[in-house]
């Protein structure tokens, strides 16, 4: 089984999302995506896992969103992925991904579901 989070350290919730599972005894990959922002193709892939489409993962309430006009409802996926991934301050966080599924851990809890 391997586990992999979308980590932010400065983030309360991923912090409290890693502390879950090191005390699940889970070892996970611990991506810090605002260094090493995931690929198109592992964003995508994690969309899927979440049944989502790319304005469900972004956070809104970020300068960048607002400022870069993604508000714009006419703005396509790819473009909304594009903005990801030069931005990825705006993909929402925790992000675990584990036995090909995927969960956003707010509130950290919701990790149990797929370990």
């Amino acid at each position: 089984m391997s586990t992999r989070i979308y980590h932010n350290p400065h983030c309360s919730k991923c912090r409290e999302t890693l502390a879950l599972l090191n005390d699940a005894h889970v070892e996970a990959e611990i991506v810090e995506y605002l260094n090493t922002p995931p690929s198109r193709e592992e964003l995508v892939e994690i969309l899927a896992m979440l049944d989502m489409r790319p304005r469900q993962l972004m956070r809104r309430h970020e300068e960048e969103y607002k400022a870069n006009h993604l508000d714009d409802e006419t703005l396509s996926d790819d473009a909304l992925i594009d903005a990801m991934l030069r931005m990825p301050k705006l993909i929402e966080r925790p992000i675990v991904v584990s036995n090909g599924k995927a969960v956003i851990g707010r509130p950290p809890v919701n990790v149990k579901s797929i370990l």
